[in-house]
């Protein structure tokens, strides 16, 4: 007999939320106010998905994380309020405007010291930095094609034990088979990416792996 998940309906999303810990006065103040910039705050991560950033950012006692695409900031500060005492966030952007945004929510929960935005390309960012392991924690939620490039570059500077987390790894449902992964949503690449490289990580013996049915789609790899 195989278990198998329950579909979440708006009734029972709501009823999630409700036995959640509650969004603080801030939280509700960003996704207002990316609301606001219409169709483009779908890219904000789900509340939920943010306890679980900040639990598993603290359960790692990360003193060093790295988010790939930081957007409004929303998962930033739920990822800066797990880190350890003294402990820095590295967020990775391409986007002034947005980022501008984050950085007042950052004012806002005193989290600012805790990050340390990097404006340009996320790869170069992290090539960048130094090539031992030293990551606890990292989030990725950025342009899709590159998430293998992403990981390659993180997992080489990731402690054993640390996490890496992918979003969108179901890209709408679209990643369950090949022909739908290839065909879309309207002519969208991105499910036969995410296709591609959740059979990759599933695969690579230096992490384990779990998929996780959350918003859509949050795959969680912990470094061996």
């Amino acid at each position: 007999m195989t278990s198998t998940s329950v579909p979440v309906t708006p009734e029972l999303h709501a009823y999630i939320l409700e036995h959640c810990s509650p969004r603080d006065e801030v939280q509700r103040w960003l996704i207002e106010r990316t609301a606001e910039l219409g169709p483009i705050s779908r890219f904000q991560i789900a509340p939920e998905q943010g306890i679980l950033l900040t639990m598993l950012t603290r359960l790692t006692r990360a003193e060093v994380a790295v988010e790939i695409g930081t957007f409004t900031g929303y998962s930033s500060i739920c990822i800066a309020r797990g880190l350890a005492d003294g402990g820095r966030l590295i967020c990775c952007d391409i986007s002034e405007d947005w980022t501008a945004i984050a950085r007042e929510a950052w004012r806002r929960t005193g989290l600012a010291d805790r990050m340390d935005l990097r404006i340009g390309q996320a790869l170069d960012t992290v090539n960048a930095l130094p090539q031992d392991e030293h990551i606890d924690f990292a989030f990725v939620d950025a342009d899709k094609k590159p998430y293998w490039d992403y990981y390659s570059a993180l997992i080489t500077r990731t402690k054993p034990g640390g996490i890496i987390a992918f979003d969108n790894t179901f890209r709408n449902g679209d990643v369950v088979d090949s022909r739908r992964a290839e065909a879309g949503k309207n002519g969208d690449p991105d499910p036969q990416a995410i296709h591609e490289f959740n059979g990759r990580l599933v695969a690579d013996e230096r992490v384990e792996v779990v998929m996780l049915p959350i918003a859509d789609g949050l795959t969680i790899a912990q470094k061996r």
